[in-house]
């Protein structure tokens, strides 16, 4: 099968500013991804999106593509990344490029390896499928210790207990948490529907250590003391 890999990377971040291109162990953040996925020979080409110069200059001197700047409407804080993906599939298709699956390979998740990706796609080539999300185990459980609070300031447990009480971990359901190592999509699955969970999902297992996401200064620096420390 043919994939192509999109790094989706704007330039405005609120938790921790322009962290796709801060330093992680003298490295920019995104250039951890370019670099994984370029080692990998079953994906034909390497895609950047982004609507900023500065992360496109650095795309390039990696050797990542970066063919279009991402529109405004589509580099907000609340743009749909949904809407990013189809963007490029677009643009792909605009160059009769026909991909069996889109690879998106979020430049936040630095720790992830070569086997996670694969898995990824061994998953997608068992057919019958839409799309591939990673998961990692879950810290919290929504039937055990997970709460929301009302408009009287009262809380509850996000999901009440039905027939019995779940008062123990092991009493309630296997949850995981989806992380952003890695998701596959059928590129016609993104042109007809509006949602990953529209279709037909499988999930892959990552362990907790190679699925930090990076959104704050926390996170930077979590990520760098795993790296240092492995």
């Amino acid at each position: 099968m043919k994939y192509v890999a999109l790094i989706c990377a704007r330039g405005g971040s609120k938790g921790l500013p322009h962290k796709n291109i801060l330093p992680l162990n003298g490295l920019p953040l995104i250039s951890w991804s370019i670099k994984l996925v370029q080692k990998m020979e079953n994906i034909s080409r390497v895609i950047v999106s982004t609507d900023s110069s500065k992360i496109a200059q650095i795309a390039k001197e990696d050797g990542a593509e970066v063919p279009f700047i991402r529109p405004e409407y589509l580099a907000k804080d609340d743009s749909p990344e949904w809407l990013v993906w189809r963007h490029a599939l677009n643009f792909l298709k605009s160059e009769n490029y026909e991909v069996d699956g889109l690879i998106i390979v979020p430049p936040t998740s630095p720790l992830r390896n070569q086997e996670d990706i694969n898995n990824c796609i061994n998953e997608f080539e068992k057919g019958s499928i839409d799309s591939v999300i990673t998961v990692t185990e879950a810290q919290r459980s929504p039937y055990f210790n997970m709460v929301k609070i009302d408009s009287k300031g009262y809380s509850s447990l996000v999901i009440p207990p039905q027939s019995k009480k779940i008062i123990r971990r092991q009493d309630a359901p296997i949850i995981f948490d989806m992380t952003t190592v890695a998701y596959i999509v059928r590129p016609q699955f993104v042109f007809e529907k509006d949602g990953l969970f529209d279709g037909r999902v499988r999930s892959v297992f990552i362990p907790n250590k190679r699925s930090v996401d990076i959104d704050t200064l926390f996170d930077f620096k979590m990520a760098e003391f795993l790296i240092n420390n492995e």
